[in-house]
């Protein structure tokens, strides 16, 4: 299932990438709703529209991993972004409870 993006977030990444045009909205919808499904499956859940410092880290991201997309060159992504996207999926790993501690 695909998150639908909202113009606000298109438009923030927009303005990060100096796009001014809106030909290629739809297309830009559709790269950051994949990088928002390949970071979580990276990393972990998160809420892109959130405001919490995970939130904003998985948010940048995102956008980069768009960014690499839209410019054709995801294979570089995932090396140059290593330690960002490893230190998020340890950030996002659910802390144990103490009644889900083992004993």
């Amino acid at each position: 299932m695909r998150l639908e993006i909202e113009d606000e977030l298109l438009q923030e990444f927009k303005d990060r990438m100096h796009i001014t045009h809106s030909m290629e909205d739809s297309n830009l919808k559709r790269l950051l709703s994949f990088s928002v499904s390949a970071i979580k499956t990276s990393c972990g859940e998160f809420d892109i529209y959130g405001n919490e410092e995970t939130d904003n880290r998985a948010k940048e991201l995102v956008f980069e991993r768009t960014r690499y997309v839209y410019n054709d060159a995801l294979e570089y992504f995932e090396n140059n972004f290593l330690s960002q996207i490893t230190g998020l999926a340890l950030s996002l790993i659910p802390e144990e409870s103490d009644s889900d501690a083992a004993v």
